[in-house]
This record gives C-alpha cells, sequence and structure tokens, in this order.
C-alpha cells in the first residue's frame, strides 16, 4: 500500500509518524475497569515496551486480582478518582460499563490525562457531544474503541471503495449475529446487576451500543458522509430471562441522496455471523471476511437439480422448458471473491489501536479524525437506540453536530 494512499485513506495512522523518534521514550498509563474486554487490552499495553501500565482501578476485586496477573507491579484502587491524583500518571485507559464512561472521561480530563475510552464513548448524545468538546478543550490525546480504524484489511478496502473500484456504493448492509444470552456467571445474586450490565437498561443500551457501534462507523466512513434519519424496531424474542435490553434489532439508517445503511442485529441465530457488506454496481466488499467481489464474474451455470430437470424433459419432450441459468436465482454462489490483502484476516485492529494510543500520549499529538470518527459511530448508535425506543423516525439532530469536514458537517 502506497504511504500516499494510506495516508489518505487513514490519516489517522500518522500516529505512527514519530515511532522512531519515541524509540526511547516511556510514557505512565493508568487502567480503569480490567473487566474481559479490559483485560484484552491490558495484555497490548503489557507488551508495549514504550509504556508501564502503573495503576489499576476497579471495584470488583476479582478483576483486579486477574489484571494484577498481566501487571503484577501496578498499584490498585477501589476508587478511580484516587488513580486520577497520581501525577505521574500520562494517559487512562476506560473499560467500564457505558454509563459509567461520561463522568470518569471528563474526570480524567480535568485530571490532565490523555483518555483511551471504550465504545461506546457514553450513554446519552448529550454526554457525548460533552467528551468530545472537553477533549478540544484541554488539548488532551482522544482515542476511542474503533479497532477497524486500524484494521489493515479495512484500511485497504477503504482506499479501494474510495479510488471508485467498485463504482457507486448505494448500499450498505451490516449485521451481527451471535446465538448466546450474553450472560455471565454471578457468584452472588447482589453481584448480578453490575456483572451483567449489558443486559440492563440504567447501564446499557444493548446490541446497538456493544456491536453496533463499530459497524455503522465502517458504513460512514465507507459513504463519506452522514445518514440524516434513523428508524427501527426491536423487542426481546428469545432471551426472557429477567434482561431489560433488546435481543433483536434493526435500523434503517438514510442518507439526504437516498442511500440507506441498514443495521441489524439477532443472539439467537449465529448462521450468518457478522460483515459489513459495502455494495457497488461493480462490485462488493466484505472488510469482516477481508474479501471483495467483482459484480462480471461470469455467469453461473444452473444449478445440478434444474440442469437434471432439463435432461429429462429434453428426453421426453424435446425441449427445455426451463431457461437454463437465467432461472437461476442472482447469487455469486460460484464467485470466490479475493482476499483484500491476499490472505486471510489474522488480527483485527485492537493491537495496532492500543500501539498508536500509546504512540500518541507519548507525543501528546492527537491524530486527525480519531476523536471525530469515534464520536459520529457513538451518535449514530445511540439515536439508533432512541429511534427503536420511540418507535418513529428520527433526524440526526443539529445540535449534535461537529466540525468535521470529511462528513461535511459543522458545529453547532
Amino acid at each position: 500500500m502506497g504511504g500516499g494512499a494510506l495516508a489518505a485513506t487513514s490519516p489517522w495512522l500518522s500516529t505512527f509518524a514519530s515511532v522512531e523518534d519515541t524509540a526511547h521514550e516511556r510514557c505512565r498509563i493508568g487502567f480503569i475497569g480490567p473487566g474481559s474486554r479490559g483485560r484484552f487490552l491490558l495484555g497490548f499495553l503489557a507488551e508495549n515496551p514504550k509504556c508501564e501500565v502503573v495503576a489499576l482501578a476497579d471495584i470488583y476485586q476479582p478483576s483486579l486480582d486477574e489484571a494484577l496477573k498481566i501487571t503484577p507491579s501496578a498499584k490498585t484502587y477501589k476508587d478511580y478518582r484516587q488513580l486520577l491524583e497520581d501525577k505521574s500518571i500520562d494517559g487512562v485507559v476506560i473499560a467500564t460499563p457505558l454509563n459509567t464512561h461520561y463522568q470518569m472521561a471528563m474526570d480524567a480530563f480535568d485530571a490532565g490525562k490523555h483518555v483511551y475510552c471504550e465504545k461506546a464513548l457514553a450513554y446519552t448524545m448529550e454526554e457525548t457531544l460533552s467528551m468530545y468538546r472537553r477533549h478540544r478543550e484541554t488539548g488532551r490525546v482522544f482515542f476511542t474503541g474503533q479497532q477497524r480504524l486500524f484494521d489493515p484489511r479495512y484500511i485497504k478496502a477503504m482506499e479501494l471503495v474510495h479510488q471508485g473500484l467498485f463504482g457507486d456504493i448505494n448500499a450498505i448492509h451490516a449485521f451481527w449475529n451471535r446465538n448466546a444470552d450474553w450472560r455471565r456467571d454471578v457468584p452472588s445474586p447482589e453481584l448480578e446487576r453490575l456483572i451483567n450490565w449489558r443486559l440492563y437498561k440504567e447501564s446499557s443500551k444493548g446490541l446497538m451500543t456493544e456491536l453496533a457501534c463499530h459497524q455503522l462507523q465502517v458504513g460512514t466512513w465507507a459513504l463519506g458522509k452522514l445518514p440524516t434519519r434513523v428508524m427501527g424496531s426491536g423487542a426481546i424474542t428469545h432471551w426472557k430471562d429477567g434482561r431489560e435490553v433488546y435481543d433483536n434489532i434493526h435500523c434503517i439508517y438514510e442518507f439526504d441522496d437516498g442511500r440507506q445503511m441498514t443495521y441489524a442485529s439477532v443472539i439467537s441465530n449465529k448462521f450468518y455471523g457478522l460483515e459489513e457488506q459495502i455494495l457497488g454496481n461493480l462490485g462488493t466488499v466484505e472488510p469482516e471476511r477481508g474479501k471483495y467481489y467483482f459484480e462480471n464474474y461470469g455467469p453461473a451455470p444452473a444449478p445440478a437439480f434444474v440442469q437434471m430437470l432439463m435432461e429429462w424433459e429434453d428426453k421426453i419432450w424435446g425441449a427445455n422448458t426451463f431457461a437454463g441459468s437465467s432461472w437461476d436465482p442472482e447469487v455469486a454462489r460460484n464467485n470466490p471473491g479475493e482476499f483484500i490483502l491476499g490472505k486471510a484476516p489474522e488480527v483485527d485492529g485492537t493491537s495496532l489501536l492500543v500501539e498508536a494510543f500509546v504512540e500518541a500520549v507519548c507525543t501528546g499529538k492527537q491524530p486527525p479524525r480519531i476523536a471525530e470518527e469515534g464520536y459520529y459511530a457513538t451518535q449514530l448508535c445511540l439515536i439508533g437506540h432512541e429511534a427503536i425506543v420511540q418507535g418513529q423516525p428520527l433526524a440526526f439532530p443539529e445540535e449534535m453536530k461537529i466540525d468535521y469536514a470529511p462528513y461535511g458537517t459543522k458545529g453547532s
């Protein structure tokens, strides 16, 4: 991938421009919320020679105990505010339940820390805007957990999309399907809402904030603009176990030129898994699979059973009543596609995202577009959730727009 094209497609990779200059630097990181996702991130930090994880904070002792196995020399706190009082800490990672992100991030900015906050950024659209504004006011580095921004296959896919290789992109179909109840074991009943926070309204907005946030960003990245309106529906159709968030959701995001982005998530069937299907008149991109397909691959032969019937009819009546391959549904069953990077995906971008945050903390420089992409990803999933709850189409609020030239938006 050429450096110029790479920079144009993913200017946030400028984070690595001074990687040699920071070879002998080391930043000090505090980690808030080393739960399952948190410890995954913590593992990458622990392996990075340019940072030292010096402090951990969590109200749940078992999480701290597990995290200490990764970073045994770190101090531990039950109150994250005590961690923030350590003036030697340069940056913090926040990987706590959704409803706690806002206050923790705001406190961290006010304490002079650089911030990496897991997605979705905040529980409400207003909180999300306030977080972004505080980042701008303080000048602190602000990263969000949108690892696809650093995933090599996504970066290359977007380069090809924006070059027009697949023609006019007229639709995005994104989905994430699982077959699991999303529950975690709870050692005692009073810890149910603490451990299974994703299932309850006061701490989570379910599938939209936990899953859709990733994939909606891919859609706007591909199209280079924001949708103007969203509608959706959701319900608890399978996992009727006391949860309060939906297990089945569908949304449609409309753009001002008529294009649409659909999003669906069902967690009672995993057959189709997850994907963002980027549909152009010349081809299709499936970045999660790491593949692309051209429309003019070639005509698909008639299915075997159709060929058999044609042979029988030819013997009996001497003519074919089936219309050969034109009868076959228009599917790309015989199009194997090509790997975007020449091989199957091996990483998902998380390690590079964490590495980029460390580089940014070392330099104190905010990479272009990282904060803005994370901001809009959160706002889109939040307004989608609200459209589902209200049961009516909602326009993207003008007052929630920020100055972001790639999407042509201006802040109010």
